[in-house]
């Protein structure tokens, strides 16, 4: 195991955070431990703008969200673009908001606060025409563009509560969620561009009110943004330019409760129908904005840029209501990173001086195979905080990001949460904890993880088990959109009076936590419990592999024999040698136990246009159904799975 990484004297150095050092972080943890209605209370006063403040924290426990949802800050009223906009418009009006860069580098806009204002209030006055009241549900399927942010604030600015559709997912997905949340207007737009492929967003919003039977949705509010064609129906189809540009640019926002929903957000497994989680206003609004000054440090002049998309909850929390609730420049990005080259974040950090560079490990590995030439080339001395996001970073991703984009110059913050729990939870803060590579370091005040054994028993100490969080925070999902006892059952069933987050961890001798992946991604060998990410870990350290998926599959003796997928680096040739070497070093680093049965050499994981694997693609394969993968339709190369399936693995008999 790597030791510890001092926080570099240029991240801690000058930094306005109330934690920028250890004893800080210790002092104000132990001030939200010993009353954290207190604590959040004073965080949402001095933070958020409220129209009726609040007097109380915290209503409700996990032993009482199996009849009702909890609540926060439940007395007070707001509403959130108040923080997002119009209170930076005194002081920032001319500072930049939304820094957005296209496809193409030079496809670049700069919205400034005041602009903003503008074109949330004429995108609100707009949908008001269209008939849409505090509380209706309006789907925004739509592709990295400023007006997707400004689709979001319009629906708070008036009460409504958006749904954002992740710009990859098939007809039938949206339609599963036009239908499950009753939305009557979608907004989108022509075409999205992705390294230069155009996706047909209004053409498949066509094709998902076409399916099956009557929908509830009135109109589809369209954005032009290739000029391709498409097909717009009358009496439902509008163009923006045609309406939201003629609206006025003046609109009051809508009072509404703490507890009001401010967006729903739906999660799909394997199986089921999706959930749609549902998150409300005050709380969100409230830790959002906390955890995103807190963790990376803000700083006035900041250039911020969080390389996720706004269909996924990242781009939600830290593009959108986080940055802007805090008066930062946010970067949107619409593009990919490798293009035209595997350089383009580089590009991008050098010619916007960006200083917060935020994405996940995906990225970082596939860019890490390209080579460092890629970055080096470019100058990053703009730099100061580095986060991954989304699923864990194994220490050689993270030593490369930390070494090579960060010149052992930047603090990395890699960073724990869900869409569940709204913000970051377990994650380093940027000028105050020490580092090392692979571990999400410890909790942020207010939240209290808890490690559980199967059974039940607390883990205190090191060890490792099933990570669940003790007290409810504001930012934490109340329900699932029309389902509270699905809500329930999935997360607080498990263990009573507690949040089941999923996931397994490690708690080392620091007392500092590392994820080992979804409890589903443990496989249990002959009574031995092992993580696919250990694994995965082990494999991509060895020089010839680019990327790894490790997965369970049924074994006659042993239970569970694991799988593992390999991408190898450009070049590199897979043959019984490199597969015996692989094996070594998994019982070297793991232990005796801990041996792959079954490898499969394949040129690319399976992804979703947003960089996360699809995991759920390489089990099915692994335990012989290849012929129940569901919807893979957000997939960025179908042909991937083909592959994939044609070289599948089986034991010998």
């Amino acid at each position: 195991m790597d030791t510890l990484r001092k926080v570099p004297e240029r991240v801690s150095e000058n930094s306005p955070n109330p934690i920028n050092n250890m004893d800080s972080y210790n002092k104000i943890y132990t001030e939200a431990l010993e009353d954290f209605d207190k604590y959040w209370l004073n965080v949402t006063l001095d933070n958020v703008v409220w129209k009726n403040k609040p007097t109380v924290g915290l209503s409700g426990s996990f032993d009482s969200v199996v009849n009702s949802p909890l609540k926060w800050f439940e007395d007070g009223t707001l509403n959130v673009t108040e923080s997002c906009i119009d209170s930076n418009l005194s002081e920032r009006g001319e500072k930049v908001a939304i820094l957005w860069e296209g496809d193409e580098t030079k496809d670049v806009r700069k919205i400034t606060y005041n602009e903003l204002h503008d074109e949330v209030c004429k995108l609100s006055n707009t949908l008001k025409k269209l008939d849409v009241k505090k509380g209706d549900r309006v789907i925004i399927y739509m592709g990295m563009v400023p007006e997707a942010a400004f689709a979001m604030l319009a629906c708070a600015r008036i009460g409504a509560i958006h749904s954002v559709v992740f710009g990859g997912f098939s007809a039938e997905s949206l339609r599963d969620r036009v239908l499950d949340c009753n939305s009557t207007v979608i907004i989108t737009q022509d075409e999205g561009l992705r390294g230069t492929k155009r996706i047909p967003l209004k053409n498949t919003v066509d094709e998902a009110l076409d399916i099956g039977l009557l929908n509830p949705v009135k109109n589809v509010l369209v954005y032009k943004r290739t000029g391709g064609n498409v097909n717009m129906m009358d009496g439902r189809d509008l163009w923006w330019h045609d309406t939201v540009n003629h609206s006025s640019s003046e609109c009051e926002p809508t009072i509404c409760s703490a507890e009001d929903p401010l967006f729903i957000l739906y999660t799909s497994g394997s199986t089921g129908k999706p959930k749609g989680l549902v998150h409300t206003c005050g709380g969100y609004i409230t830790y959002t904005s906390y955890t995103h000054r807190t963790v990376f440090d803000l700083r006035e002049d900041d250039i911020y840029a969080c390389v996720a998309d706004v269909g996924w909850i990242t781009g939600h929390s830290y593009i959108v209501y986080g940055p802007l609730a805090n008066g930062a420049t946010t970067f949107m990005f619409e593009s990919i990173p490798t293009y035209p080259d595997a350089g383009r974040y580089w590009d991008m950090v050098e010619r916007h001086k960006i200083t917060i560079f935020y994405t996940a490990p995906t990225a970082i590995r596939a860019l890490a195979a390209r080579g460092n030439d890629f970055v080096t080339k470019y100058n990053l001395e703009s730099l100061r905080v580095l986060g991954t996001v989304g699923e864990p970073i194994n220490p050689d991703a993270w030593n490369w990001y930390y070494e090579i984009v960060g010149n052992n110059n930047c603090n990395i913050v890699d960073t724990w949460w869900q869409t569940e729990t709204g913000g970051i939870c377990i994650s380093p803060v940027a000028p105050a904890t020490p580092t090392i590579g692979g571990s999400a370091t410890l909790p942020l005040p207010g939240i209290m993880p808890l490690l559980k054994t199967q059974e039940g028993i607390d883990i205190e100490g090191p060890g490792e088990g099933l990570l669940c969080i003790k007290h409810p925070w504001p930012g934490q999902a109340r329900t699932v959109w029309g389902d509270h006892p699905r809500f329930v059952d999935t997360y607080f069933s498990m263990f009573e009076g507690l949040y089941f987050t999923g996931d397994g961890c490690k708690r080392d001798d620091n007392g500092y936590y590392w994820i080992t992946g979804r409890v589903d991604d443990v496989i249990n060998v002959s009574g031995h419990r092992m993580g696919t990410a250990e694994f995965e870990a082990v494999l991509v350290s060895h020089d010839s592999v680019a990327e790894a998926g490790v997965v369970g599959f049924p074994h006659p003796i042993k239970g569970s024999g694991v799988y593992a997928y390999i991408v190898l680096q450009p070049g590199e040739i897979w043959n019984d040698d490199l597969k015996n070497n692989l094996n070594d070093l998994c019982r070297k680093q793991i232990g005796a136990h801990a041996k792959v049965d079954l490898y499969q050499h394949i040129l690319g994981l399976p992804k979703t246009r947003s960089g996360k694997v699809m995991r759920r693609i390489l089990r099915k394969v692994a335990e012989g159904e290849p012929d129940a993968l569901g919807d893979i339709s957000t997939l960025a190369d179908s042909a991937v799975v083909d592959s994939i399936i044609s070289g599948a693995k089986t034991l010998e008999k």
